[in-house]
């Protein structure tokens, strides 16, 4: 096992890029373009990963990110994040370096855009398939004939299609349930596609969420996906039924630093500051951050375990474990944690180490 003196986060090379692998073969198997989101993972040397299976376009959730991205040479970005007019600057420079395709959800926004836009600027419509966070109701036909009409005002600007994330996946706890959120939003979107395509044949139907990309075959009518979280997986996925735990590429290692044998805790420096403080609930309403895993040399093993994270403070975590467990530990242990939310866990991270001990980078936090 390489050397861990405080909370790293183990990045398994293998599974990782097992995971790459099986998404871009459906989506060259499904004929769609494969957009993969970056917000997970965040780093240039992952990225490459995606390239080497055929990616050639990436998602990401700021300017900021892509940034960052378009400086590892990514020639066609889309934001997938509502448009923030304040950061015109840095969205005017990135127009000049790559392809950059922006989240629109009201004519006002358009307009702000409009008022200092000074380069070619592709546009999505964003669409709420259920979700409820931001976009639009798909039946809100002049909502979206104002966004369109402003667009055509402006000759920089050019729409590029429509847009939506089936975040609503992430309730579900079966592949059944997630294929009835995928059937209905690719519906949803089919008809959107097809009350506008008259006057604009050559739009695209996105979408992306790790769930319903995940287990779904059948994409037809759709032109992008853009899922994130498979690059890595986690907790969450498994119980949402997206996939199964051998296909977790990250864990968490923590080094042990005291117990409680009376009250059965283990305690080690990995708290909320490392894996954020998402949460899931065992059958019985138990609640729990994470489930440990044994680390060896090269690997870690399943659990063959019933220990787990119960509680989380900024530094401490505390794991519940039996009397047996804990006697087979020391204060100096290193115990691994598979993580909740991978996406979280990583960006608290803020970097990864492979099981062979090689440090990959991500993008800065300033």
């Amino acid at each position: 096992m390489i050397e861990v003196v405080r909370p790293t986060l183990l990045l398994n090379e293998a599974i990782c890029k097992a995971n790459i692998h099986r998404i871009a073969e459906k989506a060259r198997k499904q004929k769609v373009r494969f957009r993969p989101h970056f917000k997970t993972h965040q780093s240039h040397e992952v990225g490459k990963w995606f390239r080497a299976e055929g990616a050639t376009a990436c998602t990401v959730s700021s300017i900021k990110m892509a940034s960052y991205f378009a400086e590892d040479g990514w020639k066609d970005i889309t934001v997938a994040f509502p448009l923030n007019a304040l950061e015109i600057k840095e969205i005017n420079r990135l127009t000049s370096v790559c392809t950059l395709n922006l989240l629109l959800e009201s004519a006002e926004a358009v307009k702000q855009l409009s008022k200092h836009l000074t380069n070619s600027l592709q546009c999505f419509i964003e669409i709420d398939p259920g979700y409820h966070r931001t976009g639009l109701n798909p039946t809100d036909f002049s909502g979206i004939d104002k966004i369109l009409e402003a667009v055509a005002d402006n000759h920089l600007l050019t729409f590029k299609g429509f847009l939506c994330h089936a975040g609503q996946s992430y309730a579900v706890r079966s592949v059944p349930d997630i294929l009835k959120v995928h059937t209905a939003s690719m519906s949803l979107m089919k008809s959107l596609g097809d009350h506008y395509k008259n006057g604009y044949p050559n739009l695209v139907l996105s979408i992306g969420d790790t769930p319903t990309c995940s287990v779904a075959e059948d994409f037809d009518g759709i032109d992008e996906i853009r899922p994130g979280n498979l690059v890595f997986y986690d907790l969450q996925q498994v119980i949402i039924g997206s996939c199964t735990r051998e296909q977790i590429a990250i864990a968490m290692a923590c080094p042990m630093v005291a117990f409680n044998e009376e009250r059965q805790e283990v305690f080690v420096h990995g708290g909320g500051v490392h894996f954020s403080k998402d949460f899931l609930k065992k059958e019985d309403g138990t609640i729990y951050y994470g489930e440990v895993v044994k680390l060896n040399s090269n690997r870690w093993e399943l659990p063959s375990t019933s220990m787990y994270v119960k509680s989380l403070s900024q530094e401490h975590g505390v794991i519940h474990a039996s009397v047996e467990e804990m006697r087979q530990l020391k204060i100096g242990d290193v115990i691994g944690v598979l993580p909740v939310h991978a996406c979280l866990t990583a960006a608290a991270i803020g970097g990864y180490t492979t099981l062979s001990g090689r440090v990959i980078e991500m993008m800065g936090k300033v």
